[in-house]
């Protein structure tokens, strides 16, 4: 068997995967390496992307698989997760993405823990975290 991802690897429900993977590789850089289409053609089963050297997963909504339910965002009225980057300039990773479509909801900082901290909400109801720690001087 071939050595799997160490870590914990996040499984994200979009309701559009392969928008949320153009949008993905446009706003945070990331690197597509496998894409797995339902059978439909119209869905993506499964897709795995390469972030900073971490794995993130993507697939469709499938309520049909649900018990008829969806499990996006949307449909669930958010997440209570967000996804945190540590990037090399806070305030450049929130234009890339704002750029991108995502929707800025907090404002590059300087927070009390010394890091410069700001959240964006993807298109598909994801929040992305970034962060880049501050200098003492």
């Amino acid at each position: 068997m071939a050595d799997l991802p160490k870590g914990v690897i996040p499984h994200m429900t979009v309701n559009d995967c392969a928008a949320a993977i153009d949008f993905t590789k446009n706003a945070l850089g990331a690197k597509e390496t496998m894409r797995m289409p339902h059978k439909d053609d119209k869905r993506i089963i499964h897709a795995e992307l390469e972030i900073n050297g971490t794995l993130i997963y993507l697939n469709d909504d499938f309520p049909d698989f649900c018990d008829g339910k969806s499990r996006t965002p949307q449909a669930l009225g958010g997440s209570p997760i967000s996804l945190h980057m540590n990037v090399p300039n806070c305030d450049e990773a929130v234009k890339r993405a704002v750029s991108a479509g995502a929707k800025c909801t907090m404002e590059p900082m300087d927070a009390f823990w010394g890091a410069r901290y700001a959240q964006v909400v993807d298109p598909f109801g994801h929040t992305w975290a970034f962060m880049h720690p501050l200098m003492k001087k």
